[in-house]
């Protein structure tokens, strides 16, 4: 049986308050070092696949957008530096479906809107690269596949050729989310410095 006094020299007994004290600080460093860490890396698969996505494409050329008619004005620097690609992305699935790791995934289906920043050109102005995406994320760096109407075929055919029909029918109607838009504007005036 717990006794006044014995209970009372517990509680003012300073090394159960320190461990206490201890117990506390640490808990709350672990909660803090959790949550920093999330918002280097997304948990979950389809924020890794979204930041992969726009981390390719942004690192491309242009032309390996696969694009055409295209033309990107150089920089007119000694150094010739080329002008950052931004882009936004949507992604509409990936295969195999089932996978739960981004080094498990093989294909990406989405959509992309990049703009090409060359210095003080304003948004409206700026050379964009649109339009639904194909990424095999199997080998290094990834895939980039664009769909685009040919000579003999029209665009919505090529879609319908290259993209499984509930992703085909997704980006016949979606493109990119209003956040994913403010942010493609925000980062591409920075770039261009507008």
């Amino acid at each position: 049986m717990i006794t006044r006094e014995s209970f009372a020299g517990w509680y003012r007994n300073r090394f159960v308050w320190v461990a206490v004290i201890l117990l506390a600080v640490s808990a709350g460093a672990v909660v803090l070092v959790r949550t920093a860490g999330s918002n280097a890396e997304p948990a979950d698969l389809q924020g890794q696949i979204l930041t992969r996505m726009r981390t390719t494409l942004e690192q491309a050329d242009p032309e390996q957008h696969n694009h055409a008619g295209h033309d990107i004005q150089q920089v007119a620097t000694g150094e010739e530096a080329k002008p950052a690609v931004i882009c936004g992305v949507r992604v509409y699935g990936y295969e195999p479906a089932e996978v739960t790791a981004l080094a498990d995934v093989q294909t990406v289906y989405g959509f992309h809107l990049c703009g090409v920043a060359e210095q003080k050109t304003p948004w409206d102005w700026a050379v964009k690269l649109a339009g639904p995406v194909i990424m095999d994320m199997s080998r290094e760096p990834p895939g980039i596949q664009v769909v685009e109407a040919t000579e003999n075929v029209m665009f919505i055919d090529r879609l319908r050729q290259m993209f499984p029909p509930k992703y085909a029918d997704l980006a016949q109607k979606e493109a990119l989310a209003d956040s994913e838009m403010a942010d493609l504007r925000r980062r591409y005036d920075d770039a261009a410095g507008v």
